[in-house]
């Protein structure tokens, strides 16, 4: 059994202390998923700490069933609270600035600074669903079945979104 697993087995028996190991083993890669869904990174941070939230007291609480790995468990809390805040965003009127970390100065990175920004304003044109399904299958290396469980629907779904998001993208290429 691995580690992630080993810390949820303590969780569940009362070691409450374990959870960081929890957080440790997944706050790196959760981080990156609502970063690439958000947008930027301190919005993805709020979104991870949401889902940490909800994760322990689900842990405390026994609402964790384990008809999932801990791993897909936790991304599907991270998906689900980026695509909240995102819709949330939208209906206030918020604009999603991808913001770079001040390390990324300097002229050699300025094309990439270029190319991330394109790419986060092309993204942003996706409905939050199709971005998270994009995001989770291109950037996160996951498939279509592991997206399903993430996402919670089925993977019949998950290729429409998946389909729909290349369209989106493909016309967005074509207009530029």
């Amino acid at each position: 059994m691995d580690t992630l697993e080993t810390a949820v087995d303590r969780v569940l028996r009362g070691d409450s202390a374990a959870f960081q190991l929890i957080v440790d083993a997944t706050s790196r890669k959760l981080v990156r998923l609502g970063a690439r869904i958000m947008g930027n990174q301190a919005d993805a941070e709020d979104v991870v700490q949401e889902a940490y939230v909800k994760a322990y007291r689900a842990l405390t609480k026994g609402g964790f069933d384990r008809r999932a790995s801990t791993a897909t468990w936790l991304y599907r809390i991270v998906v689900n609270g980026a695509i909240d805040a995102k819709r949330s965003r939208k209906r206030r009127g918020e604009a999603s600035d991808l913001q770079l970390e001040s390390g990324w100065d300097g002229a050699a990175l300025a094309e990439a600074r270029v190319a991330l920004t394109e790419l986060d304003d092309w993204l942003s044109a996706l409905p939050a669903e199709q971005r998270a399904a994009l995001v989770l299958q291109s950037m996160e290396g996951l498939n279509n079945t592991e997206i399903a469980q993430v996402m919670g629907v089925s993977e019949g779904a998950v290729e429409q979104r998946l389909v729909r998001a290349r369209a989106t993208l493909r016309q967005k290429r074509e207009s530029s």
